[in-house]
């Protein structure tokens, strides 16, 4: 099992607070208001960013979740992007928000915008918490961004290794994490 990570907090709860207020704000502005924003989280690690960013915008919302899975336990993605739950609610002619926890080589990002995409929404943007350019194999739009890392394993603010570390309110680089 890794060690903990407590040491190695990259954004405190303080950090990651501010940043999610500053992009709940560019969403009310950037959102016309004809009709509720549809959410679409990406579960399981955008859960806490989901919350928190939805009850900092001021958009009227509904919500709607969605699974997909790259890393199994692992500490890098195997490539293989697995759909475990699609959409519930019917999103053609709606404005859509992807809420997704961090990109990495983008292909699960993608992919996830492709699916929504073939739904035929009015228009899609996506917000994610945290970015790893360093690591990007498929280039893809991000309109709102919290923050950008180097590639390092994170956990926290619903980030987990192995199912571990998500109540972390802060940010962390796992250390002694193995694939």
């Amino acid at each position: 099992m890794p060690s903990s990570p407590a040491d190695a907090v990259l954004f405190t709860a303080d950090q990651i607070r501010r940043r999610v207020a500053e992009l709940a704000r560019a969403i009310d502005a950037d959102h016309s208001g004809e009709q509720p924003l549809h959410v679409v989280t990406v579960l399981k690690g955008s859960f806490i960013f989901a919350a928190d960013l939805v009850r900092a915008m001021r958009t009227s919302s509904t919500l709607d979740f969605i699974v997909a899975a790259s890393y199994a336990s692992r500490t890098t993605s195997s490539g293989e992007i697995k759909l475990l739950k699609n959409l519930d609610s019917d999103i053609a002619g709606r404005p859509v928000l992807i809420i997704e926890d961090i990109v990495d080589t983008g292909r699960t990002l993608h992919h996830l915008q492709d699916v929504i995409l073939a739904r035929a929404p009015r228009n899609l943007r996506t917000a994610c918490l945290l970015s790893k350019p360093s690591r990007r194999q498929v280039e893809l739009p991000i309109e709102y961004l919290g923050f950008e890392i180097d590639d390092h394993f994170v956990v926290g603010y619903g980030l987990d290794h192995a199912e571990l570390f998500r109540h972390l309110p802060h940010i962390a680089v796992l250390a002694g994490a193995t694939d």
